[in-house]
């Protein structure tokens, strides 16, 4: 944990919109990439990959994943389903939800995707950043968000 110290030291406005505009850019980028090559954007391609990376989701699931409400969620979903990317099966368990996942045409197009994906950030991050800073960058980001997460921050209500 950072002490006190150190966090007095920076100045939180500026480093919360330094975080939340890089993080606006570097999605608006990935959107024009993954639109141009796949049809897709990027909020897209992060559902169907956790869909191939975690089987027999939910919409729940990816609602907690991805701190969104489950409404919208469950849209972007029917958006999916609508495309032929993803399908909904019943679920044996709980007879009021379905479980996710991807057909043929979403498990290729996901796997296409990646690919474009990982180069646009390779692209855009190191060119901004050397490798401690990064590393070091990832690392506080990691711990922050397993902090929100762990104390349920932030998470949208409906």
């Amino acid at each position: 944990m950072a002490s006190k110290v150190s966090v007095e030291t920076v100045d939180l406005p500026s480093f919360f919109a330094d975080l939340v505009r890089c993080e606006t850019r570097l999605y608006n980028a990935l959107n024009d990439r993954l639109r141009e090559r796949h049809g897709i954007v990027t909020s897209q391609f992060e559902f169907l990959r956790h869909l191939r990376d975690h089987p027999g989701a939910r919409v729940a699931d990816l609602a907690a994943e991805f701190a969104v409400g489950i409404g919208a969620t469950s849209k972007g979903v029917d958006r999916l389903e609508r495309q032929g990317w993803v399908a909904r099966m019943p679920n044996p368990s709980d007879r009021r939800s379905s479980l996710l996942e991807l057909t043929h045409d979403g498990l290729q197009l996901v796997d296409a995707a990646e690919g474009t994906f990982t180069e646009r950030l390779a692209e855009l991050i190191p060119d901004a950043l050397k490798a401690s800073p990064l590393t070091a960058a990832a690392q506080a980001l990691s711990e922050l968000r397993a902090v929100l997460e762990r104390d349920q921050i932030g998470m949208p209500t409906g």
